[in-house]
């Protein structure tokens, strides 16, 4: 697993890389950039790492990225600004509270059919959860 932190003068992003999920690396980085900005750690405005740069901190080719910025770009969650870098755009608050509430549906559903595998039962499962420190 390969991590790099980066942090902005508003917001901190933190890719951290499995090469043995499955999941392909472009992949990983747009799911990462995704929940960056649905967790509030980035903000519209706040500047991603230059292609060239995340590269040789995660030692991936740059290919592999400017392929996940231009998927996030398409999608307007980044705009590049030629020779400024490439910043999460700015996409309104309705957007991002959709895209929000749509996560928290696939964490929560995906929980569910772990515990469901696990064998855990609904009354085993509140109670768990009852019991967690949240912080």
């Amino acid at each position: 697993m390969v991590e790099m932190n980066r942090t902005t003068s508003k917001g901190t992003i933190t890719f951290s890389l499995d090469q043995s999920n499955g999941v392909p690396i472009y992949r990983q980085i747009i799911q990462q950039v995704e929940y960056a900005i649905l967790s509030g750690q980035m903000r519209p405005g706040d500047k991603l790492p230059t292609i060239r740069s995340l590269s040789v901190q995660l030692k991936i080719n740059p290919n592999t990225i400017a392929k996940a910025y231009s998927e996030l770009e398409i999608r307007g969650i980044l705009i590049t600004q030629v020779g400024m870098g490439t910043f999460i755009a700015d996409q309104g608050r309705e957007p991002a509270e959709e895209s929000r509430k749509q996560k928290v549906q696939e964490i929560v559903n995906r929980f569910l059919q772990d515990m469901q595998g696990l064998g855990v039962k609904r009354a085993e499962l509140f109670e768990l959860l009852n019991d967690y420190p949240l912080q």
